[in-house]
């Protein structure tokens, strides 16, 4: 699938991996593959999120907030209706950590497998859903009768996947999925 991607479209899946790296998570999510997008400069897929009041800032400080929740996985909706009934979810995390360890409720991530002297990670670099989203570029390609993956095409993969931290924090930025993904088939329309 990989041989489909144009140059920009291999350099945003590296700068993905790159992302996650950055923030010290594996695997790649959908959030990075977002944050590569607007990364990219000046692409289809960039002036179309832009066009949208999309700003590479605002969604990176959105991720963070919903990743550096502690670790505890809840949504932010979920945080508050625990706040509601007098839970206090930040004093429970410090005091798993203070007792545990910074980082001690973060999923943990399996250490790679010796194969052959070979070092590989398991499960690869991709969550399930960034996997998701790549496939689902491809199949945006084919519907569109394009040779080629393009930015723009992992922007619809991401759009139509739906359900990852990237389509959370475009939503929560006030981007509608269907008219995003309208706007990008109608700019791809006018640079045909």
């Amino acid at each position: 699938m990989f041989e489909r991607f144009t140059d920009r479209a291999r350099a945003v899946v590296r700068q993905a991996r790159d992302e996650a790296r950055a923030e010290g998570q594996r695997p790649v999510g959908t959030e990075h593959l977002l944050l590569a997008i607007l990364a990219d400069g000046d692409g289809l897929a960039v002036r179309v999120l832009r066009d949208a009041g999309v700003t590479a800032d605002e969604l990176r400080q959105r991720i963070r907030r919903h990743t550096e929740t502690g670790g505890s996985g809840l949504a932010e909706a979920d945080a508050a209706a625990l706040r509601e009934i007098g839970i206090d979810l930040a004093a429970i995390v410090a005091r798993v950590e203070e007792s545990f360890g910074p980082d001690a409720l973060r999923e943990a991530v399996p250490a790679p497998r010796r194969r052959w002297g070979r070092r590989r990670p398991v499960g690869g670099p991709f969550s399930a859903r960034a996997k998701k989203v790549l496939e689902l570029s491809l199949r945006e390609a084919l519907r569109l009768h394009h040779k080629h993956i393009g930015t723009e095409h992992i922007l619809l993969g991401l759009l139509r996947e739906g359900n990852g931290l990237a389509a959370l924090v475009l939503t929560e930025a006030g981007a509608d999925l269907a008219d995003t993904r309208r706007r990008v088939e109608a700019a791809l329309r006018a640079a045909a």
